[in-house]
């Protein structure tokens, strides 16, 4: 291992990531070294790592490298592999700007949920073009406690549990992730949103994400409940033929989420790279031992 890696740390609406940069490939990060890395009293502390690649290095990216040149290898913080990360893309787009491999104005990502548009404002907002959600059919409830609920099942590129709530505490601390019912309905896990009404097309969240506890945001998870709300309020943009905006209020700040007539929903927030530095290989290989 490296004696030295350089890696970054960046937010999206607080919900923060270490940024390693590797465009060949070169670094083997396994579930334990992101744990590790990921760690937020003996490491760097995060919520996940965005594995900067390029595409044409990676085998999972390979198909992609001719519409993006960068593959995000997305892991959560307890090193498991996801397909996709909102707020990550947004992030992983302000640290290509940061380094100056493109420059404001529109690029594309590669990821495991495919390949992401994104524009880069002058304000310093990312938007991501996010795809299509998809609603899988069948009942879901989720529990907390002695309360249950019923949940709008939503994909994103990853699955989600959406239930609207009375009051965001009913969610309890979200340490591990609320049971979901009927058993089997998530083989792979499943990412939990709790929602509030704030005013008209206006939500608050809480999140549980699967494989790294309660976040401060969740991006695919403001999409999927901006979807889950419009369906509750009928203002489905393939009946109505209006696109449907929704104000998503996250514990790290505020997204807001369109999800248009042809069925792209988009994601617009801030992203901002905090600090840079380097990893200490003899640490992180004590850390793995």
């Amino acid at each position: 291992m490296s004696t030295r890696i350089a890696f970054l740390k960046g937010h999206g609406t607080e919900n923060d990531f270490v940024i390693v940069p590797d465009p060949d490939n070169a670094i083997e990060l396994s579930p334990a070294a992101v744990a590790a890395l990921c760690d937020r009293r003996a490491g760097i502390g995060a919520d996940g790592v965005l594995h900067v690649v390029r595409s044409a290095a990676h085998p999972e990216a390979r198909a992609m490298a001719g519409e993006a040149e960068w593959f995000m290898d997305y892991r959560n913080s307890d090193g498991s592999i996801a397909e996709m990360c909102g707020n990550g893309v947004r992030v992983f787009a302000r640290y290509l700007q940061h380094a100056g491999h493109v420059a404001e104005g529109d690029l594309t990502i590669a990821t495991r949920g495919g390949v992401k548009s994104a524009h880069i404002a002058k304000d310093g907002d990312v938007t991501v073009g996010m795809g299509g959600a998809r609603l899988p059919e069948g009942d879901v409830t989720v529990r907390v406690g002695e309360r249950s609920w019923p949940a709008r099942n939503v994909n994103m590129g990853n699955p989600h549990a959406v239930a609207f709530v009375a009051d965001l505490a009913h969610a309890g601390d979200l340490y591990g992730p609320p049971p979901v019912s009927p058993e089997g309905a998530y083989p792979d896990g499943v990412n939990v949103e709790f929602v509030v009404d704030r005013g008209p097309r206006h939500v608050a969240m809480r999140v549980h994400e699967r494989g790294s506890g309660e976040t401060r945001s969740c991006g695919t998870g403001a999409c999927a409940v901006a979807v889950a709300a419009a369906r509750r309020d009928g203002a489905d943009p393939a009946v109505t033929g209006t696109p449907a905006t929704y104000t998503v209020d996250v514990p790290g700040g505020r997204l807001v989420i369109t999800e248009r007539p042809d069925g792209q929903v988009e994601m617009t927030g801030p992203a901002v790279i905090v600090a840079e530095g380097v990893i200490d290989g003899e640490w992180l290989e004590n850390a793995l031992r």
